[in-house]
């Protein structure tokens, strides 16, 4: 697939789980955005969903999520044939902070200073790039298997229940 197509097909593959939890999910259009799936939960409160695919080893340069009420969703296409549903992975904003700070005190080492920015961003001070530090993390299925197939999380923010967001 190409890479627009996994994009797309992630999108619409997690609306598809959400929609078979009962929950409904409104995909959004376009190029230039920071929410891929708008969720309403029984209180009328607004749930943002953003979705990153891959079909490869890891899914690269994650920029994360930040703010209330935003759930990350990693689908992950690897090694499945057409007809095989991929594997998702449901983090939090604080499950992917705590994600985050977990690489970094593995890896400072071999990248140098890193740190999160306010919108929770690795930023490699000493990775620069045309002037820039590197910002973004590339996450692995294998660093994050505690986060596959946690529906729940949105179906509990979905309900109110023990609210994660």
């Amino acid at each position: 697939m190409r890479k627009e197509m996994v994009s797309l097909a992630a999108e619409f593959a997690v609306a598809s789980e959400l929609c078979r939890r009962d929950i409904y999910a409104q995909l959004t259009l376009g190029h230039q955005k920071r929410t891929d799936l708008l969720i309403f939960s029984e209180h009328d409160e607004l749930l943002r969903v953003e979705v990153k695919g891959k079909q490869g080893k890891s899914w690269p340069n994650c920029k994360g999520i930040y703010g209330h009420n935003v759930m990350l969703v990693l689908v992950d296409f690897a090694g499945k044939s057409e007809p095989e549903r991929p594997d998702f992975y449901i983090l939090t904003v604080e499950d992917w902070v705590e994600f985050v700070k977990s690489e970094i005190e593995k890896t400072h080492d071999r990248f140098g200073r890193i740190e999160l920015d306010e919108r929770n961003v690795p930023v490699f001070l000493d990775q620069v790039k045309h002037g820039q530090p590197y910002k973004g993390m590339g996450v692995g299925p294998e660093s994050i298997q505690h986060h596959k197939e946690k529906w729940e999380k949105i179906t509990q923010a979905v309900a109110g229940k023990n609210h994660p967001l």
